[in-house]
């Protein structure tokens, strides 16, 4: 399943449910593939992560991981490197 954005202006009831949702379609075998700049709602879901920035993977690896990269908090939160 393709998921682009999805979480994007819901509440957070609403976004728990969603993630909720993609959980029990996973637990189902079905692959998830999700866009997304809501991260607490793709960290709930994921097992792997990768970081686009224009086009580019910046990172790739478990959600932990990337998550620690001085880059990544760089590109998508706006901290200094």
């Amino acid at each position: 399943m393709l998921l682009d954005e999805i979480a994007g202006g819901l509440t957070e009831g609403e976004c728990a449910e969603l993630v909720a949702t993609i959980l029990e379609v996973r637990r189902t075998g079905t692959a998830v593939l999700w866009i997304e700049h809501v991260v607490h709602a793709l960290l709930a879901v994921i097992d792997r992560l990768v970081v686009l920035n224009f086009g580019r993977k910046m990172a790739e690896g478990s959600p932990e991981e990337v998550m620690r990269l001085p880059q990544v908090h760089q590109i998508y939160i706006g901290i200094e490197a």
